[in-house]
C-alpha cells in the first residue's frame, strides 16, 4: 500500500466551535487538529486526521507530540515501506494509517464502510452536551437537539454537576434517550453517589471513573443497575476483551483514533458482537474528514445505539468537507465514493490551515 508512496502532508488546522464544549477535563472554545495528505506517485491523494486535542487531557496525546512524531518517525517510515516500530501514541499512527487507506481505496474504487464489512447505507446519531452551569442553559439546548430528530443525548457531568442536573432534564423530558458521560472524573469511592443515576433511565453511564481502573469499573457495574460504558479504558481488542470478561462494562465506545485505526476499531467491534455487548461509535468533535471514517465505522452491524455522529453544524459555522447533515428521522448517510468519500474543499482548507509541512520519499 506504500510502495509507490511519494509524499505525506501534515495540515494543522483550526476551526471555530458554534459553542464552547465543556468537559470534566476542560473548555474548548475551537478545534485544532491535524490531517495527513499521503499522495503517491501518479498524485493520487489519501486523507487522514488526527483526533488529539491541543492538550493532552483527554488521553497522553496532543497535537504538538503527535505534529513532530508523524513528521519524524511515522511519515519518513511510511515514505520508506518500513516499519516505524512506534508504541502507543494511537491517535497519530491512526491519522496515517486512515491516509495510506484512503489512497489504496480510492485507486480501487472501494468506500472505507464497504472495506470494512459495514452493511448500513445510514446511521443514527446521538448528540453530546457539554456541561453548563446553570440548567437554564441547558434544558434548550436538549429540546432543540431532540426537535432536530437526535436519537440520543448525551451529558457531559462532573463532580457537583451530575445526578441532580441528569435528574432534571430526565423530568423535563421523560420519553427522552439520555446518557451521561463523567471523562474519568470519579473515584470508586464515588459509587453510591454515582448508584443516584440508577432511578433516572439511563442508557448507559460512561467512563465514570479512570481508564486504567478495570477491576474499579468492574466493581462498579456490579453495584449500579445503570449499564456501564468504557470509552477512555479501551485501548485495543485486548483490553476490551478483559473488560468484557470482568464485567466492567455492558456497553463500549468503539473510537478510531483512540484505539489505532480502522484495523483495531473493526477488532473491538467484532469481540464485542460476538460477545453480544452493544458498541456505538464515539466522537472527538472532528473536522468532516473524521466524521466521514466515524460513519463508515458505525455502519458495521455491532453499531447498534445511536453514536456521536453528529451533523457538522452541530459544532462548527463552517466545516472543511461538504458538511453532513443529519435528516429528520435523525440519520446520517454514510459516504458511499471510494475511500472516505470526503475530501477538504481547498478555500476552506487554505482558510482554516494554521501550519503545514512536507515530507517527501528519499
Amino acid at each position: 500500500m506504500t510502495a509507490d508512496l511519494e509524499a505525506v502532508d501534515l495540515i494543522r488546522v483550526r476551526l471555530p466551535l458554534v459553542r464552547p464544549f465543556r468537559t470534566s477535563f476542560g473548555t474548548m472554545a475551537e478545534k485544532e487538529a491535524i490531517l495527513v495528505r499521503a499522495v503517491d506517485a501518479d498524485g493520487a491523494e489519501g486523507w487522514g486526521e488526527c483526533v488529539a486535542g491541543a492538550e493532552p487531557s483527554y488521553s497522553e496525546e496532543w497535537n504538538d507530540a503527535a505534529w513532530l512524531l508523524l513528521r519524524d518517525v511515522l511519515a519518513p517510515a511510511a515514505l520508506a515501506g518500513r516499519d516505524p516500530g512506534v508504541r502507543g501514541n494511537p491517535m497519530a499512527r491512526s491519522a496515517l494509517d486512515l491516509a495510506l487507506l484512503d489512497v489504496d481505496l480510492r485507486r480501487r474504487g472501494v468506500s472505507l464502510a464497504a472495506h470494512l464489512g459495514g452493511t448500513r447505507e445510514r446511521v443514527s446519531c446521538g448528540v453530546s452536551l457539554g456541561i453548563e452551569e446553570r440548567i437554564e442553559d441547558l434544558l434548550p439546548q436538549v429540546e432543540s437537539r431532540l426537535a432536530e430528530g437526535y436519537r440520543r443525548v448525551k451529558l457531559k457531568i462532573e463532580p457537583g454537576r451530575d445526578v441532580e442536573v441528569v435528574r432534571e432534564v430526565r423530568e423535563a423530558f421523560p420519553d427522552a434517550s439520555l446518557s451521561a458521560d463523567a471523562n474519568a472524573a470519579y473515584l470508586p469511592a464515588d459509587a453510591g453517589h454515582l448508584a443516584g443515576l440508577d432511578h433516572l433511565g439511563l442508557a448507559y453511564l460512561e467512563q465514570p471513573l479512570p481508564a486504567d481502573h478495570l477491576l474499579g469499573h468492574a466493581d462498579l457495574q456490579e453495584r449500579l443497575t445503570t449499564p456501564v460504558c468504557l470509552d477512555e479504558t479501551i485501548t485495543s481488542a485486548t483490553v476490551a476483551a478483559e473488560a468484557i470478561r470482568l464485567g466492567a462494562c455492558r456497553v463500549i465506545n468503539i473510537k478510531m483514533g483512540r484505539v489505532g485505526g480502522p484495523g483495531p476499531a473493526k477488532a473491538i467491534h467484532d469481540l464485542a458482537r460476538a460477545q453480544g455487548i452493544p458498541v456505538w461509535c464515539g466522537g472527538m468533535l472532528e473536522t468532516g474528514i473524521g466524521r466521514a471514517a466515524n460513519l463508515a465505522l458505525a455502519s458495521l452491524p455491532g453499531f447498534t445505539l445511536p453514536g456521536d455522529t453528529s451533523a457538522s453544524a452541530r459544532y462548527f459555522p463552517f466545516d472543511l468537507t461538504e458538511p453532513f447533515v443529519m435528516d429528520p428521522d435523525g440519520t446520517i448517510a454514510v459516504p458511499s465514493g471510494p475511500g472516505l468519500g470526503v475530501a477538504p474543499i481547498p478555500d476552506i482548507l487554505e482558510r482554516a490551515s494554521v501550519e503545514r509541512t512536507t515530507v517527501r520519499a528519499g
